[in-house]
């Protein structure tokens, strides 16, 4: 049964509104801050019904600082000087059936909601793994699509309703997108920068002028799909700008790609190779990365099995994560590579962060296929194993896993 948790009833806060009809997605960015500011000038001129509308914001956990200060100090006081009922959503867990959080419902909103109880950054941690640059952005469907959907089908029941946009006119091809996949019954999909012939530049250049401040993009720190944007350069400085953060997601990869050598943030590169550790502001951030690295360690056996479907095509990765030990990454790394070297496994050790990893099954070339390691890694992925992974497992490699004596 789905659970949804919603913010207890306070002064200012649960406004019901039956009489909604309109909603518009605020990602916090400047693209739909330039719309929000620029609608509420003259709000009726924009077609918009303040008492009838809601502002609709989901929390992925993990904004840049900069990007929920200058939410706070412009655009919330905007927000509750013209009474606009803003809700602030977020997942409960990793699946559809934990449901969603209401962390706030008010037209006197305080502040920009940090995370809710399960953020994208926990999910990908828990499971030892990063956004995937390749493919569609599910990540931010994830985090923030579904989330607003469980709320507008909730809010709504089939109401007809129109929802507001904020792709920039740049971005003609997501309102194709939208046009084509939206689903959801009563649903209009409206966007307003388009019509306008607002680009991100404009946008940029009207909050300049409105409120003296440089409006950065909105996106997750850890976020792939800066290298694709062509911003590489830009998020790469504001890593320098929070040498903290940026050893956070250096952690997150260094640990996905322990457990998965292919699990680049940027595809074929690596987050840290991008920094030099003879140039003082990397060096900063590298300093944070071994600090985050300053943490109980754990050894993982993991096994992954690339299978076809009847008519050849490939399936999606099925993966058992299990930890089997505890310690210090020194200690660790010692004990597996020790075990490793007396038993003829090819074993891989970085003497500058710790990791150790032995191959008992390198991947193959040609699907299908199986492979099978031990890794050592921060200790903070959870034991995971897909559905029937232990059947087609044997099915597949006629037998049961091989093991090291690590136990």
């Amino acid at each position: 049964m789905s659970r949804t948790a919603y913010t207890p009833s306070l002064p200012g806060l649960g406004a019901v509104d039956e009489d909604l009809d309109t909603v518009i997605n605020w990602g916090a960015g400047a693209d739909s801050t330039a719309y929000l500011a620029k609608m509420l000038t003259a709000p009726k001129a924009h077609g918009i019904d303040l008492d009838r509308t809601v502002v609709l914001y989901m929390a992925t956990g993990s904004e840049w600082p900069e990007t929920r200060l200058l939410a706070d100090e412009f655009m919330l006081p905007l927000l509750r000087e013209n009474g606009v009922r803003f809700v602030q959503l977020a997942r409960n867990g990793h699946l559809q059936a934990d449901g969603f959080t209401v962390l706030d419902d008010s037209r006197r909103p305080e502040q920009l909601v940090a995370r809710g109880p399960w953020t994208l950054w926990d999910d990908q941690e828990s499971v030892g793994t990063v956004p995937q640059v390749a493919g569609t952005r599910k990540c931010s469907l994830w985090a923030k699509g579904d989330v607003g959907d469980w709320w507008l089908k909730q809010t709504f029941a089939g109401r007809p309703f129109r929802q507001i946009m904020g792709f920039n006119a740049d971005e003609e091809g997501r309102r194709f997108g939208d046009q084509v996949t939206s689903r959801m019954p009563g649903r209009t999909g409206e966007f307003p920068l388009i019509d306008w012939g607002w680009d991100r530049r404009r946008c940029e250049d009207y909050l300049l002028k409105r409120f003296g401040v440089h409006w950065p993009k909105s996106y997750c720190t850890f976020c792939c799909f800066s290298a694709s944007m062509g911003s590489l350069p830009t998020h790469l400085e504001r890593m320098r700008t929070h040498p903290d953060i940026a050893g956070e997601v250096l952690r997150l990869e260094y640990t996905a790609m322990s457990l998965n050598p292919n699990a680049k943030l940027y595809g074929r590169k690596t987050l840290l190779e991008m920094f030099d550790p003879d140039q003082p502001r990397d060096r900063a951030c590298l300093e944070a990365f071994e600090r985050e690295l300053a943490m109980p360690w754990a050894l993982y056996h993991v096994r992954r099995l690339f299978l076809l479907t009847e008519d050849g095509r490939r399936r999606p990765v099925k993966r058992s994560t299990e930890r089997v030990g505890l310690g210090r990454p020194d200690q660790l790394a010692d004990r597996l590579i020790s075990i490793s070297e007396r038993h003829g496994v090819d074993v891989e050790h970085d003497p500058v962060y710790g990791r150790a990893r032995a191959w008992v099954r390198p991947r193959a070339t040609v699907w299908p296929m199986a492979e099978e390691l031990f890794a050592t890694a921060p200790a903070r992925v959870i034991d995971k194993q897909d559905n029937d992974f232990e059947e087609h497992w044997d099915a597949l490699v006629s037998g049961p896993a091989a093991q090291l004596p690590l136990a």
